[in-house]
């Protein structure tokens, strides 16, 4: 449960933009759109393996 706690004379779009910033870093959102949909393993494997071939590429243009 996200506690927020709201200073006396603190407006309610304050305390709005505090929950929402705390609610995004529990990443609740993130989980659920993941849980959508069913990502088949083959498919995980090669987003990771052309996410290292990415970084890979920016370390070496780096140098």
């Amino acid at each position: 449960m996200i506690v927020v706690p709201v200073k006396e004379g603190e407006s309610i779009e304050k305390a709005l933009k505090k929950f929402k910033r705390k609610f995004e870093k529990t990443g609740v959102v993130k989980e659920l759109r993941k849980r959508q949909a069913f990502n088949k393993p083959s498919e995980v494997a090669r987003e990771r393996r052309m996410h290292a071939i990415y970084v890979q590429q920016l370390q070496q243009n780096e140098e």
